[in-house]
């Protein structure tokens, strides 16, 4: 037998009649190649969206629990269906939702974790010569309640299932064709990377790169699984794989997030309210400058609070000497001195530059010019 591979095809790879057909074509090149295939999908484009404001246009606080089990409905319309359209091409398939998938999860609704994963049906059908189709994003509570598993859910399950299974890789198919050295569209000279290991792309994701959810990246890597970034229009095999390990010495890419505050010398009110939005931290006690997400600020009032803050970006360039060596690190630094440059940040493998949120694309370049497309 072959190896078990695990596909996640997202809602804009399923959105359509047309490109379901795309994916069953897809998904069957996998199979005759001798490859024993789990496809997992999420709701065709925006389906989960709309039963979301369907549920509240009849009730302004629906109940998590019925929540639930209406949004999952959306991956079983796009499961059933990509199963038809392979079947169609003369490869067997068979549909399963999250529980027959035996993705086990706590008892929260809306954003479950898997506490377990007992894919025996799945393993069954891969045995009888048949592609498996799961619907991600859900999976079913101890006590017998549909869950779902909250943002990236499909991107969860695929990674959960790709390691119970001991598949070889999980390929994580959408519009983009891999992981790039920096942002194509900001930086056309980039190029795409081959090869990544996952302590790279998960730093690369925290930094802002938006290819791979860092909550999926971060899951493989604890539990050892290897992602590869595809497109859903290249065959399989292309795009960028994410094996574990270490990140490289040399550095690999940059990434930029440019949805940030810079709070200046904030009151310690202002400081308590913020915590959950904390990105860094420097200067004295009473005289800080904090960095906040300006995503995750909980609607906080900054004119009632007198807080000064200014719109910037992190630009940050992933590699160990960026850390470890002083002459890399400077080069770095000088790369954006140009664009504003207001603090230096150092964790790990990762440097960062906090720059004005205007000059995030031009700084982006440059530092990738200093320490990556040398």
């Amino acid at each position: 037998m072959g190896p078990i591979i695990v596909q996640k095809y997202g809602g804009s790879s399923v959105a359509d009649v047309g490109r379901i057909r795309a994916v069953a074509a897809r998904v069957a090149e996998a199979a005759r190649a001798g490859q024993r295939v789990v496809v997992v999908v999420s709701a065709m484009g925006n389906t989960t969206n709309e039963l979301l404001a369907l549920a509240r246009a009849v009730s302004p606080r629906p109940g998590q629990r019925e929540l639930d089990l209406l949004v999952s409905v959306g991956e079983r319309v796009s499961m059933t269906l990509l199963a038809m359209a392979v079947n169609d091409l003369g490869v067997p398939a068979v549909s399963f939702t999250g529980s027959q998938s035996g993705i086990l999860t706590d008892d929260r609704h809306v954003s479950a974790q898997v506490v377990e994963v007992r894919p025996h049906r799945v393993r069954a059908a891969l045995d009888d010569g048949k592609v498996v189709i799961v619907a991600g994003f859900q999976g079913v509570s101890r006590g017998g309640e549909v869950t779902t598993l909250g943002r990236g859910g499909s991107d969860t399950t695929a990674v959960v299932l790709a390691a119970a299974l001991g598949a070889a890789w999980c390929e994580i198919c959408s519009d983009v064709d891999g992981i790039y050295e920096a942002d194509p569209r900001v930086v056309p000279g980039a190029a795409r990377l081959d090869e990544l290991p996952l302590d790279a792309a998960v730093a690369l994701t925290r930094a802002g790169s938006k290819v791979l959810l860092a909550e999926a990246v971060e899951l493989a890597r604890r539990l050892g699984v290897r992602l590869d970034a595809a497109a859903t229009a290249d065959p399989p095999g292309r795009g960028t794989r994410l094996p574990p390990g270490p990140a490289p010495a040399a550095p690999v890419a940059v990434a930029a997030d440019d949805a940030l505050w810079l709070l200046d010398r904030p009151h310690p009110a202002a400081l308590a309210a913020l915590a959950g939005a904390l990105r860094g931290r420097w200067g004295a006690p009473g005289a800080a400058q904090v960095l906040v997400d300006a995503r995750n600020h909980h609607g906080f009032d900054w004119a009632a609070a007198a807080v000064a803050a200014t719109p910037v970006a992190a630009i940050s360039a992933v590699g160990r000497a960026l850390v470890t060596e002083p002459t890399v690190a400077a080069a770095a630094e000088a790369a954006l001195v140009p664009f504003g440059l207001c603090a230096v940040l150092c964790a790990g493998e990762t440097w960062t530059g906090v720059v004005p949120a205007a000059a995030a694309a031009a700084a982006q370049h440059a530092l990738w010019a200093a320490v990556v497309g040398r």
